[in-house]
């Protein structure tokens, strides 16, 4: 179900410098990245429920996992590549043969070879050379094109490092025979101006055929960055369902392809009205709730209470409603509370035919908007208290990690 279009003739001047790639891959990281997220951890059967219901959506590629990283890791990418899905899977490795190795073993189609460009992480992290990392990279795709994947040539921290090296890389990567390069804004420094000049500046030196951008949230321009490239051309977006995704986490899967499709016109191929399914099952297995005044997903991307607003959207849901729910497989909710006015309560009552007078309508009113009002914030203190309890310190508590430290023996205190 294809969202309608919203941009309207006279952006279609802003739209001509828009190149748009004849087909978009949309490349899903919520195994991978989403996964990386603090305190989530999906078995291999959690990460074939979603893979599935990505398949449903029609995500052409779906990164699985790091195979090196351990064997249910491995198992994992087995699992999906053995499932026989719709979707294309990718595993993911560092330039190092063992980790080339273990994705040639897992059975996936397609590998991600990362490596990182900037000097800071090259300095710090890696402690290797420029010159080195051009080596390993070289030797890591030569042998992965050797055993027939797909590859993606793909850099941490690209926008942070020296763009005089970051052409030499990616140069030496398609020589060796990557089909496709990888732009990464590590940290999230990006604005989308800055990122079109950077990106426009990549193609022109490089002229790749198939590049792709993996954008993270830290100032919250993921998204926006993420469009950016793809006016200019790039032909797989990484996304996470929910923006998920390491600290503010990445590019959201369903702001992406919404966007896309209702903003730009550019059909994605992808089956929107599923996506809040997606989202709920991610929700779900992942135990990150969704924000409530999250685009699209969020409880209350579809909800309406002050007067205003419900009147509008009884005359016209254009007023006040860019699309339709049902467009991403929501629907309008019309909330009674504090700020609720007359059209709302005489909509509800149409529920059961109820005719009031215009005295019982305005008293109704009244008492309405006082029980909103006076509802106890008791309980949603209580979940907020739980929430910071969770999700402050999320994974093993200090007291579980010194309980397990003290059993083997380790940070013991004698006196």
């Amino acid at each position: 179900m294809a969202t309608p279009r919203l941009v309207e003739d006279f952006h279609h001047e802003t739209l001509r410098d828009r190149h748009f790639a004849e087909r978009i891959v949309f490349w899903d990281e919520t195994l991978r990245d989403g996964e990386q997220m603090p305190g989530v951890h999906f078995t291999p059967e959690e990460k074939l429920r979603i893979a599935e219901k990505l398949g449903e959506v029609g995500i052409p590629l779906l990164n699985a996992g790091i195979p090196v990283v351990s064997d249910e890791e491995a198992r994992a990418v087995r699992l999906l590549a053995d499932a026989g899905l719709p979707s294309k899977i990718l595993a993911a490795g560092r330039t190092v043969p063992r980790d080339i190795d273990a994705v040639i073993r897992s059975g996936a189609s397609h590998i991600a070879i990362f490596v990182a460009a900037s000097e800071v992480h090259l300095r710090y992290k890696l402690k290797m050379t420029q010159d080195e990392v051009v080596a390993a990279s070289t030797a890591s795709i030569a042998q992965a094109k050797a055993a027939g994947l797909h590859v993606a040539f793909v850099t941490e921290d690209t926008v942070r490092a020296p763009f005089d090296f970051v052409e030499r890389l990616y140069q030496a990567a398609l020589e060796s025979g990557a089909d496709r390069l990888v732009v990464s804004d590590t940290v999230g420094i990006m604005t989308p101006l800055t990122f079109r000049w950077y990106l426009t500046e990549f193609v022109r030196r490089l002229h790749p055929r198939d590049w792709s951008v993996h954008c993270h949230n830290d100032f919250g321009l993921a998204v926006a960055n993420t469009l950016t490239a793809l006016e200019l051309g790039a032909t797989s977006p990484h996304v996470c369902v929910n923006g998920l995704g390491e600290r503010a986490g990445n590019a959201s899967l369903e702001e992406v392809a919404v966007a896309l499709e209702s903003l730009y016109g550019v059909r994605t191929g992808l089956k929107t009205e599923k996506l809040y399914e997606l989202s709920r099952l991610v929700e779900e297995v992942a135990g990150v709730p969704v924000a409530v005044n999250k685009s699209l997903v969020g409880y209350n991307s579809f909800s309406h209470e002050a007067g205003i607003h419900t009147h509008g959207i009884l005359a016209n849901t254009l007023t006040y409603e860019p699309l339709q729910p049902e467009a991403v497989g929501r629907k309008r909710q019309m909330i009674l509370g504090k700020h609720t006015g007359r059209a709302a309560v005489i909509e509800k009552l149409k529920e059961r035919e109820a005719r009031p007078t215009d005295t019982q309508l305005e008293e109704l009113v009244q008492q309405v908007k006082l029980r909103g009002e006076g509802r106890s914030k008791a309980e949603y203190g209580r979940f907020v208290e739980e929430y910071r309890r969770l999700y402050e310190q999320p994974g093993i508590s200090d007291a579980e990690f010194w309980e397990i430290a003290q059993k083997l023996g380790i940070g013991t205190r004698t006196a």
